[in-house]
């Protein structure tokens, strides 16, 4: 069961100004420590794709609570180029052992990974629609006791 849209972080809705007049959380968490090790167990592939969104994300935007978030969209970025590389290597159709076409199972693949690398990289402000609701703090005002 759905109930509406996800609520606006209290940040945003002091940037944007408070149109619905709601109360705003003056109790709302704020992470703390910037996230920077990957996991121990991702493979190679995986740590250059971690490596490229820890570098490519604005400073202060990830912190540890997120790992698991990011954890998901890393995966999913390396089942999806795997798919991708099957797919590019044969066929969109292959034949059934009585000849029949079906789609590859590949593009299935392709497509749930799409989606939820597509999912997460809006939950952590990577997309273009998502980063404008994102507020991050100045790397000038960086406090290293809470890294």
């Amino acid at each position: 069961m759905t109930r509406g849209r996800k609520p606006k972080p209290t940040a945003l809705k002091l940037v944007q100004g408070n149109a619905g007049r709601r109360p705003l959380n003056k109790n709302e968490p704020q992470p703390r420590g910037n996230l920077y090790d990957p996991p121990e167990w991702l493979t190679d592939a995986q740590l250059v794709g971690w490596k490229y969104a820890i570098e490519s994300a604005p400073f202060g935007l990830l912190k540890r609570v997120d790992r698991s978030t990011l954890v998901a969209w890393v995966i999913a970025e390396d089942l999806h180029r795997q798919g991708v590389e099957k797919l590019n290597g044969g066929a969109m159709l292959i034949k059934t052992p009585n000849g029949m076409p079906v789609q590859s199972p590949y593009l299935s693949i392709v497509n749930k990974q799409a989606q939820i690398m597509l999912k997460a990289a809006s939950e952590m402000g990577f997309t273009p629609a998502s980063r404008g609701r994102v507020k991050v703090e100045d790397k000038a005002q960086h406090d290293e006791f809470f890294d």
